[in-house]
C-alpha cells in the first residue's frame, strides 16, 4: 500500500479548505463602513494610522518594555497592541471592500468595461484575501508582520488612487457631455 497519493490528497484537501476559509466574509461586519458618505473618504483612512501600527509593532518598542515593566504588563501591552493592530487590519479590509464596492460603480458607469477589469478585481480580491488572512494569523499567532502589513496597505492605497484616477477621468467624461448638450442646446439644435 502506497501512502504518497492519501498524503498528496490530504495535503492538496486542507490547502482547499484554507483557501475557502480565507475566502469567507468576516464573521462581524459591524466592523465594516457601510454609510454611503464614507465612500469618499474610503482608501485614506488606513494611512493614517499607519505609522502608529508599525511603532506599536516594531521591536525596538517591545525591547524598551521588556527593560522597563513588569512580565504581568508586558503580556497586556503585547495583547493590547495585538487587537490594535488586528483592529487596523479589520479597518484595512473594509478600506479595500469599500473601493471595490466603488470600483463595481464605476464599471457600471463606464462605457468600456472589459473583461479584463473584472479578472483584475477577482485577482485583486483573491490576492488580498490571502494576505489578509496569512497577516491576521501571525498577528493571532504572536507574531509583528510588519513587512507583510505596509504591502497589505501599499495595496490598498494603489486600489485608492486607481479608483481615484477613473473618477476623475469619469467626470471629464460628464463634463464633456455637459458642454456638448449645453452648445447644442444654445445653436438650436435641441431635437426634443
Amino acid at each position: 500500500m502506497n501512502l504518497s497519493p492519501i498524503l498528496f490528497f490530504g495535503l492538496v484537501a486542507v490547502l482547499l479548505l484554507a483557501l475557502a476559509w480565507a475566502l469567507r466574509m468576516p464573521r462581524s461586519p459591524r466592523n465594516l463602513q457601510t454609510d454611503p458618505h464614507a465612500l469618499e473618504e474610503q482608501g485614506q483612512y488606513h494611512v493614517n494610522h499607519l505609522p502608529k501600527i508599525r511603532q506599536a509593532l516594531a521591536a525596538a518598542d517591545y525591547d524598551f518594555l521588556s527593560k522597563r515593566a513588569s512580565r504581568g504588563t508586558q503580556r497586556r501591552v503585547r495583547r493590547e497592541r495585538r487587537h490594535a493592530a488586528l483592529t487596523y487590519l479589520a479597518a484595512l479590509r473594509g478600506d479595500f471592500e469599500g473601493l471595490l464596492r466603488m470600483a463595481r460603480v464605476i464599471a457600471v458607469l463606464s462605457p468600456e468595461v472589459a473583461a479584463t477589469h473584472e479578472f483584475e478585481r477577482l485577482r485583486l480580491t483573491v490576492k488580498f484575501s490571502w494576505r489578509y488572512q496569512m497577516i491576521r494569523w501571525k498577528l493571532l499567532a504572536g507574531f509583528a508582520p510588519l513587512p507583510q502589513l505596509d504591502g497589505l496597505s501599499e495595496l490598498v492605497s494603489g486600489l485608492s488612487v486607481r479608483m481615484e484616477a477613473a473618477m476623475k477621468e469619469l467626470g471629464e467624461r460628464a463634463a464633456v457631455a455637459a458642454e456638448l448638450a449645453s452648445a447644442m442646446n444654445r445653436r438650436g439644435l435641441n431635437t426634443v
